[in-house]
């Protein structure tokens, strides 16, 4: 099942760095930035994640706060998390109950091999739980501040 914009958002609850737990519910009245991520603290996801710091000051003043989500366990997350001084919420969903509700975890093929795995993907969802935007098969390079400038053009 994919979601598409103008969907409810699917309800999650997930443990996240710092000691954090990320919730939909919790979020509710409040934009924000969802972004699943194949593995911490490899080439792609960690420069994707760099870039969504970079960006969050200015996704902070549209009152933006973003949220990364991988199958990792937590420790591999918090050590991510610690060794690029990265301030938001990386989520660990082993389960992959978020990333199947998304429709993010899909068959990958690599050199003629499937496999499962997350497919680099990002979702707005707006303060009212519904998906406002989504991309999948994110390309890193210029993507936090694509989604920034996504976020604020009304």
């Amino acid at each position: 099942m994919t979601v598409q914009p103008g969907d409810a958002a699917p309800a999650f609850t997930l443990p996240a760095s710092g000691g954090r737990t990320v919730s939909s519910t919790a979020l509710l009245g409040k934009p924000y930035i969802l972004y699943f991520y194949p593995k911490a603290d490899t080439s792609g996801c960690t420069k994707e994640a760099c870039a969504f710091q970079e960006a969050l000051p200015q996704l902070g003043k549209l009152g933006l706060q973003v949220i990364g989500v991988s199958p990792d366990p937590m420790p591999p997350i918090e050590k991510f998390a610690a060794k690029y001084n990265l301030t938001f919420p990386l989520a660990s969903d082993e389960s992959k109950t978020a990333a199947e509700a998304y429709g993010v975890w899909v068959q990958k093929s690599m050199y003629g091999r499937k496999y499962m795995g997350i497919e680099r993907s990002t979702f707005l969802i707006d303060a009212q739980g519904k998906i406002a935007q989504a991309w999948r098969n994110v390309k890193v390079a210029g993507h936090a501040q694509e989604v920034a400038t996504a976020a604020a053009t009304p």
